[in-house]
């Protein structure tokens, strides 16, 4: 812990380019860019010579430095705690989320566990306000020994630092998984002369050419291989070459190599080695401490010295990882375990409990409920502190050690559950299985099927997922109401999210149904519950009165509940079509999980709130959102669905992009099982061959969009297989897909339902019935902030105007229709509305949209510039898009160029309000 020795110049020897851009990656960070380099190659290359010499090199920066130890990839937030330490007096400055969040994290206070990316947004932030008054450089050395939460950390800070005097230096063995995709640097040996003037720098025998070519050619240029396997050769071992005759992997070689002078040092130095091996801070109060427990004593241990293999200072340092690793594997399982049982007694139980608890572990050779006990109280300030993947490891261990068999299926189920948090699916089945093996009861093997359930829904079997869910609801019912009814929800949606077997959505509606009423009256829950199971068995007539009752409550749930489920609920503005209510609940909800930083399911609620703002034609606002969605990808370096993007370029008509992203989105939902995926992509076919008048192509789209049931996407592209059913003759299919659209929409009394139930007769209709069915749909769709489908209302009926001769009254609305799709930047039907003015005896040119500074925005600038022009701060700006406040400054200055304005208060002039905008006030 601490660093390492070093081979001084010999560990740069031959290492001039290496060296070079690391003093160009220093020059750039001191003119204020951000820069970030992972270093990575096998155990003795280099790679800590050169991030020290990047550390003396960094002459002005203020430099941070943490090291991965091995023992410690258990502990949450151990590496950040330490790159960090030396900033903690800053925290104060940071915005009251992010504050909360590093406090939470550092155990400087008591609070719900953060979201890990409100940590790194947090971070961030006060790594950026360090640079704001000097230069900084972060170096961490053994980054494959990083814990996972630290880890994730340092990728999200690396990945969306942009604009500051940042730089951060990675060094490991492999590219850690949460910095791949990160600017690396590979570090192979030295070429062949460095090698050989390093050997002969070493040794003392005259080697012949041959002997120094096998030597070099065995180590592969290492450089530490150069110096450790020549170190305890003979003279005439290394003139005859038969030091080189050991097989093994080079870094097992080199440790070979370690373990002969570990052999050669008397037994209480050895003793003294094993517990600096076993104790990761490298304190050497606290080593010393645990020496003195088993009689080693300073005089005794270091009379002859350590051979260079360990020395002492403000830190116990290793000459290398692999000595530490040398010392602890050859070691007794008997001497560990007296050593850890040595380092628990030195450990203060107060200041570092969990470290304690790790080593009363370590020390335990057969189960023990107090260590077992101790392990678990670690877990739960773990999770405190938001480190699932180390509470998970605790929990793990506290299941091995634990006596009891009840308590061993409790601890089992809480370690698979909490693997499952942590996204380690693997680890949560090989537990879940134990927790089922060891159950004593039926409401631990129930929960044991809940846990099962939940990890295959995880893994993706969608199809599995539902009756597995169902199963585990109805087991539940006798033994935990609450959760069984949280379980019936999940399972209603997965079912209604695959889309893939209305037998499972059918049985888990019905099973709901039979549930008994709660005393007291129904709860929020209840409501949803209830609704959509009648929804399914009984149809909206019956479902409608308790969906309103659920929407009604929904607006006023506490935000933790609507993050625990909120996104299962989703689907109950839809079958009620209001959409200010589905625009309202689903823009509070992307407020409430965009706030507590959950950016793993924050992508979900902007895909439903990006299609609450397309229906309302609002195509910015949505670019914008889909401009989050991709910083969120970008955040987190997980995909996202593409359903936003995927609509909003089919409603723009842009036929490459959007079939691209069509065909991208059913290739790999049908793989996955997500049918709902399917059918959002076949409904924005629809929409776009619609669009583009080519409804030979929308017919199939469409009748493919109501394939499966996915509720409201259903019922939203059936009136496109109406219009595109009815354009082609196939009347047939469009009286069917109309008496759908009247089961969905006949009883709700909202103008968007009744405006689209009867715009689609007018569709099937002829005469004064058509005429007047047009006329209620343009009059209630005028009522709404549904301004594509008011201007679709406009286009079909100057179109049937036109094919009744009526030509004046057709322009009129031809001309309305062209000129709000022009508006809203649907150029696909705008083309469509002109194409009809000109048969109906209409001089209209066609129009473009002419090239401006507003359209070479990027889609991040975009987003930027509107927050910014609704009053947001740029620290608020920081925290909504997962930057720092001095990135969004940079990206505003470029903004501000390119609209040729001068101040934030001129971007409401450059970037007006948008119709819908305006209605929202």
């Amino acid at each position: 812990m601490g660093g390492r020795a070093h081979g001084g110049r010999a560990g740069l020897l031959g290492r001039g380019a290496e060296c070079a851009l690391l003093d160009q990656m220093i020059a750039d960070v001191c003119a204020g860019e951000s820069r970030v380099l992972v270093v990575h190659g096998i155990a003795g290359v280099g790679k800590s010579a050169l991030l020290e010499y990047a550390e003396k090199s960094a002459t002005g920066t203020r430099v941070l430095r943490a090291v991965g130890v091995e023992s410690e990839m258990e502990l949450p937030f151990a590496t950040l705690h330490q790159f960090c330490a030396p900033l903690l007096d800053r925290v104060e400055r940071l915005p009251a989320p992010q504050r909360e969040a590093l406090e939470t994290v550092f155990g400087m206070r008591v609070a719900p566990p953060p979201e890990r990316f409100l940590v790194g947004l947090g971070v961030l932030s006060l790594l950026s306000d360090t640079a704001e008054e000097r230069p900084l450089l972060g170096v961490v050395d053994d980054a494959q020994w990083m814990d996972r939460a630290s880890a994730q950390v340092l990728g999200f800070v690396a990945r969306r630092s942009l604009a500051e005097a940042i730089g951060l230096l990675f060094g490991a063995r492999e590219q850690p998984q949460d910095l791949l995709g990160l600017p690396d640097l590979a570090l192979d040996g030295l070429r062949d002369a460095d090698a050989h003037a390093l050997l002969v720098s070493v040794t003392h025998a005259q080697l012949d050419r041959r002997i120094r070519d096998r030597f070099v050619a065995e180590t592969r240029g290492n450089p530490l291989a150069l110096m450790e396997l020549s170190r305890g050769l003979s003279v005439t071992e290394l003139a005859g070459g038969f030091g080189m005759l050991n097989g093994g992997t080079l870094p097992d070689r080199i440790e070979q190599s370690f373990l002969a002078r570990i052999a050669e040092l008397p037994e209480q130095t050895r003793r003294l080695l094993l517990v600096a091996a076993a104790e990761p801070t490298g304190h050497p109060t606290l080593v010393w401490q645990a020496a003195r427990r088993l009689g080693v004593t300073p005089e005794t241990a270091l009379a002859n010295g350590t051979d260079g293999l360990l020395s002492f200072g403000v830190r116990v340092i290793f000459r290398h990882p692999l000595v530490r690793s040398a010392v602890y594997r050859s070691a007794t399982a008997g001497d560990r375990r007296a050593v850890h049982r040595a380092l628990a007694e030195a450990t203060d139980p107060d200041t570092d409990p969990d470290r304690r608890a790790w080593h009363l572990a370590s020390a335990a050779a057969a189960p023990d409920e107090a260590v077992a006990r101790e392990l678990e109280r670690s877990a739960d300030r773990a999770q405190a502190r938001g480190g699932l993947a180390a509470a998970a490891a605790f929990l793990r261990r506290s299941t091995a050690l634990t006596v009891d068999t009840s308590q061993r299926a409790e601890r089992a189920l809480a370690a698979a559950n909490t693997s499952l948090r942590a996204g380690d699916l693997e680890a949560a089945r090989e537990l879940v299985g134990i927790a089922d093996q060891e159950a004593q009861d039926e409401f631990q093997r129930a929960r044991a099927h809940l846990v099962r359930s939940h990890i295959v829904f995880a893994a993706g079997f969608n199809r599995q997922a539902p009756p597995m869910l169902l199963a585990s609801a109805q087991r539940l019912e006798a033994l935990d109401m609450e959760l069984a009814r949280e379980t019936y929800l999940l399972a209603w949606a997965t079912a209604a999210f695959a889309a893939s077997d209305a037998d499972s959505l059918m049985a888990v509606s019905q099973a709901i149904t039979k549930l008994p009423p709660r005393e007291g009256g129904p709860s929020t829950l209840d409501l949803v519950l209830d609704g959509y199971a009648l929804l399914i068995t009984q149809g909206s007539t019956a479902a409608l009165p308790t969906l309103r009752r659920a929407m009604k409550a929904l607006r006023e749930y506490p935000a933790q509940d609507l993050l625990k489920w909120g996104w299962a609920a989703c689907g109950v503005s839809c079958a009620v079509w209001d959409e200010r209510v589905m625009h309202e609940t689903y823009a509070r909800a992307v407020d409430v999980v965009r706030t507590a930083g959950a950016l793993t399911e924050l992508p979900v609620y902007l895909a439903s709130l990006g299609t609450a703002t397309l229906l309302a034609g609002d195509l910015a606002a949505a670019t914008a959102l889909v401009a989050e969605s991709e910083a969120v990808a970008a955040a987190t370096g997980m995909p996202i669905a593409q359903h936003t993007k995927m609509l909003l370029a089919a409603m723009q008509g842009k036929e490459a992009e959007a079939t691209g992203l069509i065909a991208d989105t059913i290739e790999w939902a049908t793989a996955d099982g997500q049918l709902n995926a399917v059918t959002c992509a076949h409904w924005a076919a629809a929409v776009l061959y619609n669009g583009l008048a080519r409804y030979e192509h929308a017919l199939p789209a469409a009748r493919a969009s109501i394939q499966f049931s996915a509720m409201s996407v259903t019922s939203w592209a059936l009136p496109e297989l109406v219009e595109a059913a009815s354009r082609v003759g196939e009347e047939k299919i469009a009286r069917e897909a109309l008496r759908e659209v009247a089961d969905a929409t006949e009883l709700c009394d909202t103008d968007w339902a009744q405006g689209l139930l009867a715009r689609c007769r007018a569709l099937v209709s002829e005469g004064a019935v058509a005429d007047g069915l047009y006329r209620e749909a343009i009059e209630r769709f005028g009522r709404t902030g549904l301004h594509p489908d008011l201007a679709r209302a406009h286009l079909l009926y100057g179109e049937w105007l036109r094919r009744e001769r009526r030509r004046a009254k057709a322009r009129e609305h031809l001309g309305t229709a062209y000129e709000m799709f022009f508006s809203i930047g649907m150029e696909a039907f705008a083309e469509r509305a002109r194409r009809e003015l000109l048969a109906s005896g209409e001089a209209v040119r066609k129009r473009k949209v002419e090239a401006s500074s507003r359209e070479e925005l990027t889609s991040q600038e975009r987003q930027i510039a509107l927050l910014a022009r609704d009053g947001f701060s740029n620290p608020e700006v920081a925290a909504r898009l997962f930057l720092s406040p001095r990135t969004v400054e940079w990206h505003l200055r470029k903004v501000f160029t390119k609209l040729g304005i001068t101040s934030r208060r001129q971007l409401r002039d450059a970037l007006p309000l948008s119709e819908y905008e305006s209605t929202l006030g």
